[in-house]
């Protein structure tokens, strides 16, 4: 207990240290005076090289390819470069072309992941230069990319990764931002714009972790269910993917995180009373594509409540629409629709520790999984 801070599982422990671990992420590699982001001593590739990109590819398995799918929006959104990405388990199997003017980042927590380091490797091969975005200083995916952006998350213990993940975003983050700083993207007011919202983000997410109760309560009343479908829009996708993943692995429940407009091609047929839906239905009201994803979000529950679904939404606070039609909805801070998602997997990941508790479950060392993939 010592060592768990009077927590009594290190996931807790961990899922209640993101906003530190957000604050060191970010706060060193940002000067707001300056407008500038600080990253070129980590990154070690020319500004030539940067501004020569066509390409990004990013390779991960698990979690850490959820952040890079997160990732894959904040580099189109932000710098209109063409952002890929891949399952390190099948990376080399593709044979995956790659050419000149192009990097690849490879993401790991542990920086010892061998599928994701068979593909860094491959891509060294073939002539990439590559970024590595690891929690773990001196990990051998540290060792052989160019550059390297460590996360600072500190020791993650429970195998489901928490802290990591939300610090894996905010570090893509700052990368693309670099990216704009150094192609000309981005001006100084917007890049002025993006440090603040980025030094907002742990004070949020303390506001966020007040919802814990409220997750206790919800997982009280689903923990009898065996199947759920999560579902998210553009780049709230991952992280439905990635609430799913954490009820997958520490709950033995059997969740799908879905992009919510192709539940129309198929998985529709399952929805009634017995398959709890969660869908994020967050919305900037200043980015015209999240007002019109919301609509349709909204539009979504409207349907889903008609076939006797039980709705979970995730909505930004002082929505009144989205809790006037879901069953439950879950108030997450405003933040700008790419730094959103950070905040989005927190309850995700108090609701799936609190299913998996009230199973019994040792949700610290899940059945069959371990912490760092190694063959």
């Amino acid at each position: 207990m010592s060592e768990k801070d009077g927590f009594p599982h290190f996931m807790l422990k961990e899922i209640f240290e993101q906003p530190q671990a957000l604050k060191d992420a970010v706060v060193s590699r940002v000067s707001l005076a300056e407008a500038e982001i600080r990253i070129a001593n980590e990154i070690r590739i020319s500004s030539e090289e940067l501004r020569a990109l066509r390409r990004i590819n990013i390779v991960a398995s698990g979690t850490s390819r959820h952040a890079g799918m997160a990732g894959q929006y904040m580099f189109q959104d932000l710098l209109h470069l063409f952002a890929d990405v891949d399952y390190a388990s099948e990376y080399e199997y593709r044979n995956p072309p790659i050419g000149p003017e192009e990097i690849t980042i490879v993401i790991t927590q542990s920086g010892e992941t061998s599928d994701t380091l068979a593909a860094q490797r491959l891509a060294r091969r073939k002539g990439s230069r590559t970024i590595a975005v690891t929690n773990v200083m001196k990990s051998t995916v540290a060792k052989e990319a160019d550059g390297v952006l460590y996360t600072h998350a500190g020791p993650e213990i429970s195998i489901a990764s928490t802290k990591a993940f939300t610090a894996q975003m905010a570090v893509l983050f700052l990368l693309s931002t670099y990216l704009g700083q150094v192609r000309g993207n981005l001006s100084r007011e917007a890049l002025r714009g993006w440090i603040e919202e980025l030094l907002a983000l742990p004070e949020k997410a303390d506001t966020v972790l007040r919802c814990a109760d409220q997750c206790r309560r919800l997982a009280d009343q689903f923990r009898g269910f065996e199947d759920f479908l999560f579902l998210g829009r553009a780049v709230h996708f991952p992280i439905a993917m990635d609430g799913a993943l954490k009820l997958k692995e520490v709950s033995y429940v059997h969740a799908e995180g879905y992009p919510a407009g192709e539940t129309k091609h198929g998985p529709n047929a399952l929805i009634d009373e017995n398959l709890p839906v969660v869908i994020i239905a967050t919305c900037d009201q200043n980015d015209p594509g999240s007002v019109t994803r919301y609509k349709k979000s909204v539009s979504d529950v409207l349907g889903f409540k008609k076939q006797s679904a039980r709705v979970i939404a995730l909505a930004t606070e002082g929505d009144t629409e989205i809790s006037e039609i879901a069953d439950h909805t879950i108030f997450i801070p405003r933040a700008p629709e790419l730094l959103a998602p950070i905040l989005e997997i927190i309850p995700l990941q108090l609701f799936a520790y609190h299913v998996a508790t009230r199973k019994g479950l040792d949700v610290d060392r899940p059945r069959n999984l371990v912490k760092s993939v190694q063959e």
